[in-house]
C-alpha cells in the first residue's frame, strides 16, 4: 500500500472539523454544494461516486480520493467499474494535453519572425 488511505482519511476529518469549527458557514455551503447535484435523482450514487473518482484523479486530490473510494465501495462499486471510470479520466486528461498542445503551436505560430 502506498499510503496508509484510512488513517489519511482520519486525519483528514479531523482538519476539515477545525475549518468547520473555524468557519461553520464556509463547511455548510460546501455541502449544500455537494449535496446539490444528487437532488436532481437521475444518476445513481454509485454512478456520483465513479464520476467523483474520476475528476479526483484529473484535480490530483489525495482527499476526495480517498472520501469517494470508500463511498463507492459503500455503494458496490466494483473495481472493474472503478478501473473503467479512471480511464475515462486518463483519456479525457490526455485529450486536454492534445488540444492545449495545439493552442501552444497557434500562440508560438504568431511569436515567430
Amino acid at each position: 500500500m502506498m499510503l496508509d488511505w484510512n488513517d489519511y482519511q482520519k486525519q483528514l476529518l479531523t482538519r476539515i472539523g477545525e475549518v468547520g469549527k473555524l468557519s461553520p458557514d464556509t463547511l455548510r455551503g460546501y455541502q449544500t454544494l455537494s449535496n446539490a447535484g444528487a437532488k436532481i435523482g437521475k444518476l445513481d450514487a454509485k454512478m456520483h461516486e465513479l464520476i467523483a473518482l474520476a475528476v479526483a484523479v484529473t484535480l490530483r486530490c489525495d482527499g476526495c480520493i480517498t472520501t469517494h473510494a470508500d463511498a463507492a465501495a459503500k455503494h458496490g462499486a466494483s473495481r472493474e467499474e472503478i478501473a473503467e471510470a479512471l480511464g475515462v479520466a486518463i483519456a479525457v486528461n490526455a485529450g486536454a494535453a492534445l488540444v492545449y498542445s495545439a493552442r501552444v503551436m497557434d500562440a508560438f505560430s504568431v511569436k515567430q519572425p
